[in-house]
């Protein structure tokens, strides 16, 4: 299968051109939609996103991730097999968080280029067909290069910030769920909430934090917005005190 995970957005022409060019290269194999809703331009964020979100996949699973807001630039392009999935994307750091958590990993980088390369759409003309005929079983060995690792390379610590505000309000962490305790507070803009369980454990319009079904650690409000109640923002610190590890960044 084809998974995948962009900042693209589904109001823009992107995705479908994108998909397009999978469909022609690797007809019949599935395409998933993973997320078109990665924070824009926030490589740092996608990576701790991409990194919880492909462990519900399975090996041989094939991820054609862009966030790159340096397309055209100097910056590398890369594939990546981490524990028998493979990314395919910009070196910008948005690979190498799936990469150091993962036991095997191998890394390469995409030499070929296409005779006709958009310089602003890297996505739909370099990745996608490298991507493609790795779906199809056709490891693109002559367009690539081993290398021992990627250039730029994230911590792969949990992230106690905002990564991403989801369509009800919910606003996902960084931190995921096997680091935290539950009779932990999280701190976020001046607020000091408890956790629950579910939502039906908070009274409505109740903030709180969870894990959620990715794993993560989210804060959340029984039918509202914790992202309007709260004034949460992508990128806003978190804090779980009484958690290991959990600190202001």
């Amino acid at each position: 299968m084809l998974v995948l995970f962009t900042d693209y957005g589904w109001s823009d022409p992107y995705v479908g051109q994108v998909k397009a060019m999978l469909a022609a290269r690797a007809p019949g194999v599935p395409l998933i939609d993973l997320l078109h809703a990665a924070p824009d331009f926030n490589a740092h964020a996608a990576a701790q996103l991409l990194a919880a979100l492909a462990l519900f996949f399975p090996a041989g699973a094939v991820f054609f991730c862009v966030v790159d807001p340096g397309v055209g630039g100097p910056r590398a392009a890369a594939v990546v097999e981490a524990d028998g999935r493979w990314f395919v994307g910009p070196d910008n750091g948005l690979l190498s968080i799936v990469a150091a958590r993962s036991e095997r990993t191998r890394v390469w980088h995409i030499h070929w280029r296409p005779p006709e390369l958009s310089e602003s759409f890297h996505g739909r003309d370099l990745f996608a067909p490298v991507a493609a005929r790795l779906a199809a079983g056709d490891f693109p060995g002559d367009w690539l290069t081993p290398v021992d690792a990627l250039q730029v390379r994230f911590d792969a610590a949990d992230l106690p910030r905002i990564l991403y505000i989801d369509h009800f309000g919910n606003a996902w962490t960084g931190i995921r769920g096997g680091l935290a305790d539950v009779g932990a507070t999280l701190e976020v803009k001046g607020a000091t909430i408890a956790w629950r369980r579910v939502f039906s454990e908070a009274a409505k319009a109740e903030a709180f934090w969870y894990v959620n079904s990715a794993g993560l650690v989210e804060i959340a409000a029984n039918r509202a917005s914790a992202a309007e109640l709260l004034g949460l923002q992508v990128g806003d610190p978190v804090r779980l005190s009484g958690s290991p590890g959990s600190h202001w960044h």
